[in-house]
């Protein structure tokens, strides 16, 4: 027989070997034993997290002939034609290459027949929200009122793609990511299982890699197993297979950057990528050894219940972590985490990095940093420290809750405006000295006022009003707050948030821009399932079709005008109230 994947060899076959999703496992169970069972259910959730292997189980247990405690036997004839995959009452759809309405069509008509053998006849549609708009029309009836022998369990990564009409009429239940502690001991298990010697530590950098998805670690592990056979796989070992680096290497690289040592830093990186590791999963790790950091300073003796890693190394970053001040280590994140959303698209990765490391080591051009001359405040430190020595002197105190990045922009843009208003102004003196001294030779020309010219031409000359907005962009505008509030992701709801609804009126067909002035919005710009979320906010309370683009302001944002809200449309709105936290 041929090799067989350890995610699929491993796969469970009753509910007591799924792990990390109790609270979904009890309520089927429960279901089960007092014969509750619905005619729908939804199972959404991130990759790996055990969506598809727990609808499988229950076919089997709504089905098995001689169930035990709500789990299926996988003794019986059924059990084990199931479990083969030739049985008649467990179809399984795999709806990214079977979404058209023939395909829906053709289960409606397959409804209307009993199972041959077995209770009921279980439809279970992988990714369903790849279902074109058609077939979700052709699906809805049959999902509100099937057969009593008949149920659906649709699985899907992107719920939110999903129309209202269709969730409604199932019962939803929300896949968690799994504990790292969870999958730790689930590969500890296999690993036993299987004859392989494998260190803690390596198994535990994998469940950490892995973010929450079991298929994902026992991927990486049979990857491991296969480069190492008949070896111990040890932590040393995990990360060469994988192309990870070691904690000491960055605790290395943060000293270097402390000392601003830009060529010890390039150095170090350039052996890391010369020995094999990958690049992005540097730059992740590296994250990771920040956040750990991070959390050793702010919470001291008790940073071990948080932080998987072994006692030395704790102890180890203990050390690096007394001699990083916190806002270094905050600022660190921030640039990191912007290079990790800009890492997916770039094809100059490497670039990328070593730029991002020598703007690192170089506090003073890094990103974030205020200006020593700015404003009469000669701190060349961080937001937090300029604000600090600037607010007292103007009178004023940070507002609570100002997120340090906010303010960073807004002092940008502070200095920026500052910059342009002091190079009119000497534009302006110069424009006056040159018409005083045309006055002093020509003093019969009384006529031409030089101050007056020079006024007239500092002024700009205010542009044409631009042409209403639509009536849909309109009501968009007024309640954006509003629906702002209802996006999911808490970080993307505070820039959606503050960004500035606006319109193309070159444009035909209403479109709504938000132009964002924060620039953190660069991480949220591409990603399409958030103007998505946003479309599907705005259909579902507003019964409008309006797409969404996502700009940032003095790029790709020109041409772009605000939008006004009529007195007529505005009293006509239900405004809704939006509780600030």
């Amino acid at each position: 027989m041929s090799y067989v994947a350890l995610y699929r060899k491993f796969r469970p076959d009753s509910f007591e070997e799924v792990k990390g999703q109790d609270h979904i496992v009890t309520t089927l169970r429960n279901q089960i034993l007092t014969d509750r069972i619905g005619h729908a259910y939804c199972f959404c959730g991130t990759r790996g997290t055990g969506k598809t292997s727990v609808a499988k189980v229950f076919a089997k247990a709504v089905n098995c002939e001689n169930p035990r405690n709500g789990s299926p036997c996988n003794e019986c004839e059924m059990c084990r034609r199931i479990n083969a995959g030739n049985s008649l009452n467990v179809i399984e759809i795999d709806a990214a290459s079977n979404n058209g309405v023939d395909n829906i069509r053709q289960i409606v008509e397959e409804v209307t027949y009993r199972p041959a053998e077995g209770k009921y006849r279980v439809y279970i549609i992988d990714e369903v929200h790849m279902l074109s708009g058609g077939a979700f029309n052709a699906l809805l009836k049959t999902l509100e009122e099937p057969p009593e022998y008949v149920i659906f369990i649709l699985a899907t990564t992107e719920v939110h793609k999903i129309p209202v009409t269709i969730l409604s009429r199932c019962q939803r239940y929300d896949f968690h990511r799994i504990g790292i502690d969870v999958i730790t001991a689930r590969l500890e298990e296999l690993t036993a299982r299987e004859g392989i010697d494998a260190e803690r530590k390596g198994l535990q950098y994998i469940a950490r890699t892995s973010e929450g998805a079991m298929r994902d670690a026992l991927s990486m592990l049979d990857q491991c197993a296969s480069f190492l056979i008949g070896e111990k796989l040890t932590y040393e070992k995990v990360l060469e297979v994988l192309g990870a680096a070691d904690t000491s290497v960055f605790g290395n690289l943060m000293q270097a950057m402390l000392r601003s040592d830009t060529a010890s830093v390039v150095s170090q990186f350039e052996e890391l990528i010369a020995g094999g590791r990958d690049a992005a999963q540097f730059v992740t790790d590296f994250t990771w050894y920040l956040r750990n950091l991070l959390i050793l300073k702010k919470t001291g003796e008790n940073a071990s219940e948080l932080i998987d890693l072994p006692a030395e190394q704790i102890r180890e970053m203990a050390r690096v972590a007394e001699a990083v001040p916190e806002n270094t280590v905050i600022r660190y994140i921030r640039e990191l985490s912007e290079l990790m959303s800009s890492l997916r698209t770039a094809a100059d990765a490497r670039i990328r990095i070593e730029v991002t490391l020598i703007r690192l080591c170089q506090p003073e051009n890094a990103r974030g940093t205020v200006p020593a001359d700015m404003g009469g405040v000669n701190t060349g430190g961080s937001a937090q420290e300029y604000a600090q020595a600037a607010g007292p002197a103007a009178g004023t105190a940070l507002p609570r809750g100002l997120d340090p990045a906010d303010l960073l922009d807004r002092l940008y843009q502070a200095e920026t405006a500052q910059q342009g208003m002091m190079e009119r102004i000497r534009k302006l003196e110069q424009m006056l000295a040159e018409g005083a001294a045309r006055n002093v030779q020509n003093p019969s020309g009384a006529q031409n006022n030089p101050v007056k010219t020079a006024v007239q031409e500092s002024i700009p000359e205010e542009p044409p009003l631009p042409p209403p907005a639509p009536e849909e962009l309109q009501i968009i505008c007024a309640n954006w707050q509003a629906i702002t509030a209802q996006v999911r992701e808490g970080f993307s709801r505070q820039l959606i948030a503050k960004a500035v609804p606006e319109f193309d009126p070159k444009e035909k067909e209403p479109i709504l821009y938000a132009v964002f002035s924060n620039g953190l919005a660069e991480r949220i710009i591409g990603k399409e399932e958030l103007t998505r979320e946003l479309e599907w906010i705005i259909s579902r309370k507003y019964k409008m079709r309006v797409p969404v683009r996502f700009r940032l302001r003095d790029s790709g944002s020109s041409g772009l005008a605000t939008i006004s809200v009529d007195d007529v449309i505005r009293s006509k709105i239900h405004m809704d109230i939006v509780e600030e936290e």
